[in-house]
């Protein structure tokens, strides 16, 4: 293809999807650049075994860790990304991430741009994605108007959940969820709120992604085109290397080159830091836009805990993804550090579990079937501290190299013991916690990289940073990326709403540059 396009966006997830909506009605000529094709839409998109014991979705990479072992990241790609498996609880960042944090394990950078720079854009977002919520809720909420659309009502044993919190002293809210459900005219209703969403792609497109509300609305436009199957090797340069001229990319198997004013990077830390570190060229030697050696660096993806607690009773929920709880975010009396999120995790179900003996062991007289009939799942996420050793290089191969030290761990450690602490008051057995690594087939922590970012941050200062506030690369004046690279810090809460919030403000950007 040699048409010259006004926009190349590599990447159709929450913010290459977002970013190619927000720029479709222009008339600007857009290209969508994605690796993978569309996801099938077939049963076992709803099939627990296919989905999570055969791994059918999950990409064939291979990437190595800081010893040179390899391992298969759980990574998607299909139009919409990530976005397509995710649970899409969609939060906004607390105001006061976006400050300097002193945590127990180290300090967690200011943002270049305020929390009030964003609202107006996660207000957007809220709007675009159909986020169900009651805003001020949740004590820790940032400001904000009303959520868009009526919180997802909790089914009976979260609702108990719900009021038993209540009754302990906590402020539980009504997680915000992204999805096209309308329960007041249940027989018109997109979403038919079912057990196979968080992790689960969604059959009936139902779930607020990047595809179904990103790309399918923006290559309505006839001056938006995408391109399935095409992975991108490479960027290439003019000899000053200040502009990319070419988006080198395999298409189905055969090399082709794209030409556009402006070229957006959004394939996913990982990938948008080896994409820049595979650009290298004589004027940059250690990858494109990386004269500050920051590409690749500070990753990130959350400290976090899944684990499933037996409840006294039966837990008959399909869609449990509706209850969050922020009440030690920033700390408390006993611990003044941030500790972070808890949130309810997608339903359990029986194929998940890996067989019985793990379940001997810590739920001693329960069959599988039981267990799930009685679980209750957990999601509990502390802030994963930028480090600049851990970091995105590529191996002799190409391939991702993925080096990565915990920290930080001290705040999820008491974040977990406040949960376990209140579970005998929630009709919890507080004895019978079963970590989801042990019931889940995936043994490697930086194998769920689901919430990865950090790899291509944005600041003020270049020799510290790859982009701009306005998510450009300092280096290189055509430039961006939108994806959660851009992030010097990551919070507690799910990234989602704030890649997709930054992309419409970046579109903005863009529209103003493009004139």
């Amino acid at each position: 293809m040699a048409d010259e396009y006004d926009v190349i966006i590599v990447g159709s997830g929450a913010g290459g999807g977002t970013l190619a909506h927000r720029l479709a009605p222009s008339g600007k000529r857009v290209l969508i650049l994605e690796r993978g094709d569309w996801l099938p839409r077939e049963a076992e998109n709803w099939d627990a075994t296919a989905v999570f014991v055969d791994n059918r979705y999950v990409s064939k990479d291979t990437w190595y860790d800081k010893k040179g072992k390899s391992f298969q990241p759980q990574v998607h790609y299909f139009v919409g990304g990530a976005t397509k498996f995710y649970g899409a609880a969609l939060y906004r960042l607390r105001e006061a991430d976006f400050g300097e944090l002193k945590h127990h394990g180290g300090i967690s950078p200011a943002w270049p741009i305020e929390y009030g720079d964003l609202e107006p854009y996660y207000a957007q977002a809220e709007e675009l994605y159909q986020v169900h919520g009651i805003r001020g809720e949740d004590p820790s909420d940032p400001p904000g108007g009303p959520y868009p659309y009526p919180p997802v009502s909790h089914e009976p044993r979260i609702q108990k959940l719900f009021d038993d919190l209540g009754k302990v002293g906590l402020h539980p809210f009504h997680s915000p969820n992204g999805i096209m459900l309308d329960e007041a005219n249940p027989a018109f209703s997109v979403c038919i709120r079912c057990a196979t969403c968080d992790g689960f792609p969604c059959l009936v497109h139902a779930k607020s992604d990047a595809d179904v509300i990103g790309v399918r609305p923006a290559i309505a436009h006839p001056n938006v085109t995408l391109v399935r199957n095409a992975e991108v090797r490479r960027l290439e340069t003019d000899p000053s290397g200040r502009t990319v001229t070419s988006v080198v990319a395999d298409v189905d198997g055969t090399e082709q080159r794209f030409t556009g004013a402006i070229v957006v990077i959004s394939a996913g830390a990982a990938n948008s830091a080896k994409l820049l570190l595979s650009s290298a060229n004589d004027r940059h030697p250690n990858g494109l836009a990386n004269g500050s050696d920051q590409v690749g660096r500070n990753y990130v993806f959350h400290n976090s805990r899944a684990f499933l607690a037996i409840s006294t009773e039966k837990n008959e929920t399909r869609f449990q993804k509706t209850l969050g709880l922020n009440d030690w975010y920033l700390g408390d009396d006993d611990f003044t550090y941030p500790m972070g999120n808890v949130q309810m995790v997608g339903k359990s179900s029986p194929p998940m579990y890996r067989g019985e003996q793990p379940i001997a062991k810590l739920a001693p007289g329960f069959t599988l079937k039981e267990m799930a009939e009685h679980a209750v799942d957990f999601w509990l996420s502390a802030e994963d501290l930028p480090d600049p050793d851990n970091r995105v290089t590529l191996g002799k191969d190409g391939n991702v190299v993925l080096s990565y030290t915990q920290n930080n761990r001290e705040p999820l450690e008491q974040l977990y013991r406040r949960v376990k602490k209140h579970l005998s008051h929630l009709g919890m057995h507080p004895d019978h916690l079963i970590p989801r690594d042990i019931y889940m087939k995936n043994d490697i922590p930086i194998a769920g990289c689901a919430h990865q970012a950090g790899t291509v941050r944005f600041g003020n200062d270049p020799t510290t940073s790859v982009l701009d506030a306005d998510c450009k690369a300092h280096e290189v004046d055509n430039l961006y990326v939108v994806d959660t690279s851009f992030f010097p810090s990551i919070g507690a809460v799910n990234p989602g709403l704030t890649a997709m919030a930054n992309a419409l403000r970046v579109g903005d950007h863009l529209l103003a540059r493009l004139g």
